[in-house]
């Protein structure tokens, strides 16, 4: 079995740490700055960082008409965070010169659990990842406040204030999760995605 090769947007954010994660469950793993690097790749990470920077280097690098095309053919795409945000088709609270890929039909609301003060951790089960909840990382996180009919809610916050909160949903072969699964020990989710690639590629 070949190994999917999936690209990590290198333009801000926890690139390192999700390179490391995909190589840790046998994907070959890359960074992407460029068109051509998109191109060489099975699958992409939109990594966590600061979603209207990421937006405005997207077109800097000139990357947004690559990844709109290749989204819209079908290549699997995981956003973690902001890379949850720049696959939404609405942003709540976000700039008005932000843009992302619109690829999820759904509503998100921008750092929704608070600044970076208010960052948490909390159990999250996720459907069709087995062995227990995830111990998800929120740090300034989104929230996805609605969602379309052909959005799979996969995890949801289950205690506190937020309990009942959507953090990670999918959609065809895009999935996005509010929460920081490189920045843990545990790589199901990384798992997860590599094999979303691998049976899609």
């Amino acid at each position: 079995m070949t190994a999917p090769v999936i690209g990590v947007l290198a333009l801000q954010g926890d690139v390192r740490e999700h390179l490391a994660a995909l190589a840790a469950v046998g994907a070959q793993a890359r960074p992407v700055r460029r068109p051509a690097e998109l191109d060489a790749v099975d699958g992409l990470v939109i990594p966590g960082g600061e979603s209207t920077t990421i937006s405005k280097l997207v077109d800097i690098f000139e990357l947004r008409e690559p990844i709109d095309k290749r989204i819209a053919a079908g290549m699997p795409v995981y956003g973690s965070c902001a890379g949850l945000i720049m696959l939404a088709a609405e942003v709540l609270d976000g700039r008005p010169d932000q843009r992302g890929f619109d690829g999820i039909a759904m509503t998100v609301r921008r750092n929704a659990f608070g600044r970076q003060v208010d960052s948490f951790e909390a159990p999250v089960e996720i459907s069709g990842i087995d062995g227990g909840p995830l111990h998800a990382v929120f740090i300034r996180a989104p929230w996805v406040e609605r969602v379309g009919p052909d959005v799979e809610v996969l995890g949801t916050i289950t205690e506190g204030p937020a309990a009942g909160r959507i953090v990670a949903v999918r959609q065809n072969n895009l999935l996005a999760t509010s929460f920081h699964p490189e920045l843990t020990h545990d790589r199901r989710l990384h798992h997860y995605f590599t094999h979303l690639v691998h049976t899609t590629a």
